[in-house]
């Protein structure tokens, strides 16, 4: 069942690409496993799928340390400073930094372990949304230029969890403003920044937001099924 499901997704990760007038290959689909067992990721990694997302550290760590196999671990759910000294050197990328604070703890533990680069997206709160984690658009390029001077943490891009709509369009404008956004940021050309990832859209609404521009699709529920 979840290898139908990968199929469907791909296919409509290539759909929504050529409808856009772009190439699958720019765009990477991590498979959000948060919450699904060993068994459920292993089935998805014999497709050939090596880009796996996380919300939360301990299940990462513990995945981690069940699959010893080479995959490119993405935190993807709010990283508390106490806990960023278990990821570094296991994730491949951090989507979710949302403040000078959390970099320079990132900074800090990846001097303790001696990790000379750890890649990061900037998280914007692009609806202005109490109930979420992010920068405001507003405040994202200084941010940016603030973390840039740090020298292992690495901004690749911004990520954004786009508002919970049932109709995907309602969400075509914040993903055209994110895109807006990261380019103005690259177009600064900042020191230590490479501005060329987007991290939106899920399971929802992930084909508009490649329509759109992302580089980075998050999806979880079409590929391996609804939560428990």
């Amino acid at each position: 069942m979840i290898k139908e499901n990968l199929k469907k997704v791909e296919a409509r990760v290539e759909n929504a690409c050529r409808r856009a007038g772009r190439s699958p290959l720019d765009v990477t689909l991590i498979a959000v496993s948060k919450t699904k067992p060993v068994s459920m990721i292993r089935e998805v990694m014999e497709t050939g799928i090596v880009d796996f997302g996380e919300n939360k550290v301990q299940e990462l760590c513990d995945k981690t340390e069940q699959i010893p196999e080479k995959l490119n671990w993405h935190l993807i759910g709010h990283l508390q400073r106490n806990k960023v000294k278990y990821i570094i050197g296991r994730v491949c990328m951090i989507h979710s930094v949302d403040s000078l604070r959390l970099a320079q703890e990132i900074q800090k533990e990846a001097d303790k372990h001696q990790v000379s680069e750890v890649p990061v997206l900037v998280e914007v709160n692009i609806g202005n949304e109490e109930s979420k984690d992010g920068v405001s658009p507003e405040n994202a390029a200084e941010l940016v230029q603030e973390i840039a001077k740090l020298p292992a943490v690495r901004v690749m891009g911004l990520m954004t969890v786009a508002p919970f709509v049932e109709d995907p369009e309602e969400n075509r404008e914040a993903f055209r403003t994110m895109r807006r956004l990261r380019d103005e940021i690259g177009a600064l050309s900042i020191p230590n920044v490479q501005m060329k990832e987007l991290s939106m859209g899920m399971t929802g609404d992930f084909e508009v937001a490649i329509e759109e521009g992302a580089t980075m699709v998050r999806v979880g529920t079409a590929i391996f099924g609804a939560r428990n």
